[in-house]
């Protein structure tokens, strides 16, 4: 396709400057109906004056009057959108004057809206034959050609539209694309020096030029006019970016490194020239230099921050190789003191920093980046998240309930602030957000596994067990493989002493899914001591202690118990003792190693 310079055309021009002054609809109604008299009456002029052009004929009297109502109705209701109304009385126009270039030009626009160019281009044709000197008609009928990749046909458009406005660059930019695309290059470079006799050098010529010169492989004379550019303009940085970006384009690498230098000179400030450096030294497998360029960019707060964190983020598929990591963790570094008062670089940094596994760093930046700008959701969902891996529970509920007070209906959030209570142990307000959570989010099936296994967690802790089985076997219905539900569902009903089959089958099932697990492993030998299979509780119960890493009293004590089933009275006071000396000071457990004997 050509690319054209946007253009309005038609009414559509009238109407756009009637908005941009800031006139009301009424009157942009009135004032179509004003140029479509205008229009009329010079079409039935030139109707008039070319009988024999345009085959058309002599209206009478009355044939004129039905004209123009016509053509007033079809314009009202064009105006309404009543397109279909519009374009049968435009047609009807058409056909008692064959010769109205103005209804001929309107129905095609409605076509054109239906992308029928085929039809509009047909009546614009018979609209420029019959009226050679609108710019209006040309124009729209270039877009048809345009539409239907026309090439051939576009050139004598846009001579028609030079001959109407000869001192007008747009038409002469758009021939020359039409050469571009003829591979007629000569000819377009032609029409490129015509331009610039026209409204002098620019940006918009050079890069046309260098286009076709590439093309014809003339590297040298794309160099040279950047060079003319460059000697004109010696302190203007974008003509050396050009040329480097030219040489190096074209495997002259050494040449652009060159040219970049010399632009460092005149300008050490530009981040740009930094960029261009590290990018060629990369290409020339030089990485030290292109990352030293790249710490000189990040370092010039003028430079777009946008660009930068691009940089950064195309580290992130390198990770985890440390080079990457510590890479864009310097950068990204550099970024927060290039940029102290914008919060996309503390976000980024955080982001990196939690990446390098340095939490509390990242903590801080984002709480920075959130001091900054408060709107940023997700930079609040990661503070959270870092808050409950470090077990900062009250941390979690302040931020994210003020999270919360800008962004209510994030499911995710009003899940993580229910986590936080519930690990405070307060129930009722844990469940409250959690099940806030479940009627934000209806799709997330990760989400919603961990907000019921949380809720049996919440249920249970307020001994209401009927609702805590109920949530567990929601959980368990979004993913039946999900461990932690798996454990605690049947932890809670060997606690209980309830459905042990159950409970030993899921258990199992959370081993096989993550084995070498110590809680889990704890959890399946006590529901096989709940079962009376002591043997396989006393295997079991030695896994968990080979796994535990904690010296856990919980698990010792329940080895202790399972001993004593076994028949090994000492094993039993020996471990009993060992929990009490891991921190069980539980009153059960001193009368068990006193008594010499298990109780319940």
């Amino acid at each position: 396709m050509i690319n054209r310079k946007n253009s309005v055309t038609g009414m559509n021009r009238i109407k756009y400057s009637m908005k941009k002054w800031g006139i009301s609809t009424r009157a942009m109604r009135a004032a179509f109906i004003s140029a479509a008299v205008l229009l009329l009456l010079q079409t039935a002029a030139v109707a008039q004056n070319n009988k024999s052009d345009n085959q058309g004929k002599a209206l009478t009297y009355a044939d004129s009057a039905m004209v123009k109502d016509f053509f007033f109705k079809a314009l009202r209701e064009k105006t309404v959108e009543n397109l279909v109304t519009a374009a049968e009385l435009f047609q009807r126009v058409i056909q008692i004057d064959p010769a109205n270039d103005a209804a001929m030009y309107e129905l095609a626009n409605l076509k054109k809206l239906k992308n029928d160019y085929g039809g509009a281009q047909g009546l614009l044709e018979k609209a420029v034959a019959i009226n050679q000197d609108n710019t209006w008609y040309w124009t729209a009928l270039a877009d048809c050609y345009e539409k239907s990749n026309n090439i051939d046909k576009l050139e004598n458009v846009f001579d028609q539209l030079i001959r109407l406005n000869p001192e007008k660059t747009d038409s002469y930019f758009d021939k020359a694309n039409v050469y571009f695309h003829q591979q007629k290059y000569d000819e377009a470079l032609q029409l490129y020096d015509k331009i610039e006799q026209l409204s002098g050098p620019t940006d918009d010529l050079l890069a046309d030029r260098q286009k076709i010169y590439l093309k014809q492989g003339k590297v040298d004379l794309a160099a040279k006019q950047l060079e003319k550019m460059i000697s004109a303009n010696p302190s203007e940085i974008k003509y050396y970016l050009f040329l480097s970006e030219l040489y190096n384009a074209n495997n002259f690498a050494d040449k652009a490194l060159k040219v970049l230098q010399t632009a460092e000179k005149i300008n050490p400030g530009s981040g740009l020239v930094h960029l261009a450096m590290a990018d060629i030294y990369r290409d020339k497998k030089d990485y030290e230099a292109s990352y030293n360029q790249l710490t000189l960019a990040f370092a010039i707060p003028d430079m777009d921050i946008d660009q930068k964190i691009k940089i950064v983020m195309g580290y992130l598929p390198k990770f985890p190789d440390p080079d990457a990591k510590a890479s864009a963790l310097e950068l990204s570094r550099i970024l927060t003191l290039a940029h102290p008062d914008d919060s996309r670089a503390f976000a980024i940094y955080g982001d990196i920093l939690l990446q390098n596994g340095k939490g509390k760093e990242a903590r801080s930046a984002y709480q920075k980046a959130i001091a900054l700008n408060n709107q940023v959701y997700e930079v609040q969902e990661q503070l959270v998240r870092i808050e409950l891996a470090d077990d900062d529970l009250d941390g979690a509920v302040k931020d994210g309930e003020n999270s919360l007070s800008f962004f209510p209906n994030q499911a995710w959030m009003n899940y993580l602030v229910g986590l936080a209570w519930l690990q405070k142990k307060d129930f009722n307000k844990a469940i409250s957000y959690i099940k806030n959570a479940t009627s934000l989010e209806m799709q997330d099936k990760e989400l919603l596994t961990q907000c019921y296994s949380s809720l049996g967690d919440c249920y249970h802790g307020v001994k209401d067990f009927k609702k805590s089985d109920g949530a567990y076997d929601k959980a368990l219905e979004y993913n039946a493989d999900n461990v932690f539900t798996l454990n605690n569902y049947a932890y809670y009903l060997s606690l209980r002493g309830e459905q042990l089959d159950k409970a030993a089958a899921m258990s199992k099932h959370s081993n096989d899914l993550q084995p070498n697990n110590a809680s889990f492993e704890d959890t399946y030998a006590w529901i096989l001591f709940k079962q009376k299979d002591y043997t396989g509780a006393k295997l079991w119960m030695e896994k968990a202690l080979a796994d535990d890493k904690n010296h856990s009293a919980v698990k010792s004590e329940h080895y202790g118990d399972i001993m004593f089933y076994l028949g090994n009275v000492d094993a039993a006071v020996e471990n009993w003792k060992k929990a009490k000396a891991n921190g069980d000071n539980s009153p059960v457990l001193d009368q068990k190693i006193n008594e010499r004997k298990y109780i319940e």
